[in-house]
């Protein structure tokens, strides 16, 4: 079955384009959904045998590389950490291809673009799925090719080629750094299979690297890198790290994101919530015992997470696309992910990707509706009143709105879960998690802290900014759209109400497994946890009491035991801790509330055009021009050079165009001694005869 669910999407990739050119378009839009569907099925069926029913295990299909001492086997890794991602992979991508038969039907090309979505998640199945680092590079890699093909899509149009590009240079950025990784993996363990790395890790086994001076405890090992000694995890933990940050779109690694917009809107909930940018959130749960040995590499993880989180979330407040907005909240999402996993919370950040698929697949559809709707305008300046058009598109949109907002209500628990919807849920958790690490010394836990409480007031008023903007309000919309909307195929709406449901009731249906009681039965040794007394989450630990302290010690028989309940008792979570994520969600969403309700939405707020500030986020804090100062100009620049002054004027002058041009010279001296005339050559002959017997004479004299 394992093996059926990652190959079910290569099989629609292959049979799309030869089923769509015999039956037509309509027949590879069914055979590629239908293949889906059913591996979406099945992937739900391995999630309650894998990670509910606690049956993980490995399928071996055959011998990949093998080469002297290395050998790589092709495998189908199937534990809760896995499981998740594939319920995760496989059901958005369903409901995508679903809704696609509806989007891309005024668009033609159906055949190549269900290749090209089916390809996608083939590649994300492999990554997820890979029992060694080498497999999962080839996941990694498939997967940038794939979103390079889909981003490019209307590749008759220069900004698509131009954004896949974008996407395509800026990832190579961090395969560089995870290729290294992979390397240095292999130079310090002899292996890049997970279970022999990831154990020798958690048991400080002794290692001996090629050409080391001497073997040493893996905890303890230091290499040269960079002509410096480093120690190891932590330079490997870094350079795997780095891919991620170009895979998921971290600070200064991010601006290939936002220009991946230009693909059809499919693409962009496909990259968003399922595919892509998850693959790096992945890698560092995958190698969460390497990342807890390595705290350096960790604070790094914590400090581009919680920035990008920042950084991302006031550059969506004064983006006027529609699909841009929803794609910074996508990085700032990310980079809460990232901080969670560098202060070690790595099952919330597993939780917070997990719901964090409902409700972006959902605006990002829900934003293709609009888009359609509105013949195809972007700017939501240009939109308002949509939701006398749209209505059920309005009140899915609005779902997806106060998921990612995180409305919920503190303290309130029901059936033994957070009262609230799936953002709610799972980004408090992640909140809290980084107070909780600061509060014990956590290295950079403070700042996530603060980071994510600023971050949840922007994502709060620019989300509800996209819901005034385009739904409510007078129409700002040309005379022609008003009179005439565009129709929405009921296939682009039957998908978005699952996608409702999953952003309200994920987080708390799902809560006690993946971070509550019971998580660590549950990832069964897929996330690793440093403090392994822990059998609950930190909100768990809130409700000790003093005889529940005593109760722990008595159960354990153990004084290391009760010391520990008893610091659980004393580094409980403040109640303003619980509440400050509801209150930032509150200030953000009634902020907006105040400036977009009242009067003209349109007029100028806080951040007027043409200061300093407003131009600063305007221009996404000018990454893209620094970049373009600093590598792309000096780049072209350089490649001019050499082009021509190198190449032409040196290299060719010199070399073949040189020769070239003096055979061709002395060729036309020559052809002038070809006059035509018979007494010339006469005349040459008479002269080479007298020169000869002269020759002869003087010879035959000096003999």
């Amino acid at each position: 079955m394992g093996q059926l669910v990652v190959l079910l999407p290569l099989f629609g990739a292959m049979l799309s384009m030869p089923v769509g050119r015999t039956f037509g378009p309509k027949a590879s839009e069914y055979v590629t959904t239908g293949l889906m569907a059913v591996a979406a099925i099945l992937s739900w069926v391995l999630f309650f045998d894998v990670a509910v029913g606690q049956n993980a295990r490995t399928i071996e299909l055959f011998t990949w590389i093998a080469s002297g001492g290395f050998e790589a086997n092709w495998a189908v890794r199937l534990d809760t950490l896995s499981a998740v991602m594939l319920v995760i992979v496989n059901s958005v991508s369903f409901l995508v291809h679903l809704y696609s038969m509806g989007y891309m039907k005024e668009y033609g090309e159906q055949s190549r673009f269900f290749a090209y979505l089916s390809l996608f998640t083939f590649a994300m199945l492999t990554l997820v799925t890979a029992d060694n680092f080498l497999q999962l590079f080839f996941g990694w890699e498939g997967v940038g090719l794939a979103s390079y093909l889909l981003i490019g899509f209307w590749f008759k149009k220069k900004s698509a080629n131009d954004a896949a590009i974008k996407a395509f240079i800026v990832n190579r950025v961090g395969d560089f750094g995870f290729a290294l990784g992979i390397m240095a993996v292999f130079y310090v363990f002899g292996s890049i299979e997970f279970d022999a790395v990831f154990e020798a890790v958690r048991t400080n086994a002794v290692v001996d690297p090629y050409g080391a001076v001497a073997a040493a405890p893996i905890q303890e090992l230091r290499i040269n890198f960079l002509d410096n000694d480093w120690h190891a995890l932590t330079v490997i933990a870094v350079l795997l790290f780095i891919g991620a940050m170009g895979k998921s779109a971290q600070f200064l690694l991010h601006t290939w994101l936002p220009d991946a917009m230009e693909g059809p809107t499919p693409v962009s909930a496909l990259i968003h919530a399922a595919t892509m940018v998850t693959a790096g959130v992945f890698l560092v749960c995958r190698c969460s015992v390497m990342f807890e040995y390595a705290p350096s590499a960790a604070a790094l993880v914590t400090i581009v997470g919680a920035t990008t989180a920042f950084f991302a979330a006031t550059v969506g407040l004064l983006q006027d696309d529609i699909k841009r907005v929803v794609a910074y909240s996508t990085c700032s999402q990310l980079g809460y992910m990232f901080f969670a996993a560098g202060v070690g919370a790595y099952d919330a950040a597993m939780f917070h990707l997990f719901t964090h698929a409902f409700f972006k697949a959902l605006l990002f559809l829900g934003s293709g509706a609009v888009i359609i709707a509105m013949h195809h305008e972007q700017d939501m300046k240009k939109m308002g009143g949509v939701k006398d058009i749209l209505p059920l598109t309005h009140i899915l949109m609005v779902i997806g709105t106060i998921a990612i907002t995180g409305v919920g209500i503190p303290k309130l628990y029901l059936f033994g879960a957070p009262f609230g919807t799936a953002g709610f849920v799972s980004k408090d958790m992640i909140i809290e998690g980084a107070w909780h690490a600061g509060h014990l010394g956590r290295a950079f836990g403070n700042f996530a802290f603060v980071m994510g409480l600023l971050a949840a007031v922007m994502t709060a008023f620019y989300s509800w900014r996209l819901i005034f903007l385009t739904f409510w309000g007078k129409s700002r919309a040309p005379e022609s759209v008003r009179k005439h909307p565009h129709a929405v195929p009921d296939a682009m709406m039957w998908p978005l109400i699952p996608l409702a449901i999953g952003a309200i009731v994920a987080g708390m249906v799902f809560y006690g497994d993946f971070v509550g009681k019971e998580k660590e039965q549950f990832w069964n040794g897929a996330l690793y946890f440093s403090d392994t007394h822990h059998g609950e989450t930190v909100k768990d630990a809130e409700h000790l009491n003093t005889e529940e302290v005593a109760s722990v010690a008595d159960d354990h028989g153990k004084e290391g035991h009760a010391e520990s309940a008893k610091k659980d008792e004393e580094d409980k979570i403040p109640t303003w801790v619980y509440w400050s994520p509801f209150i930032a969600m509150l200030f953000g969403s009634l902020a907006a509330a105040f400036h977009y309700l009242r009067g003209d939405p349109l007029r100028p707020g806080l951040l007027r055009p043409g200061g300093m500030i407003y131009a600063f986020l305007k221009n996404k804090w000018y990454f893209d021009e620094i970049y373009d100062f600093i590598l792309v100009k000096p780049a072209l620049l350089i490649g001019r050079f050499l082009w021509i002054d190198g190449d032409g004027k040196t290299i060719d002058a010199v070399g073949p165009d040189g020769i070239a041009a003096t055979v061709a010279s002395n060729a036309k001296r020559i052809v002038k001694l070809q006059s035509g005339y018979l007494y010339h050559y006469a005349f040459a002959m008479l002269i080479g005869i007298a020169v000869l017997v002269t020759f002869v004479l003087i010879r035959m004299g000096g003999g």
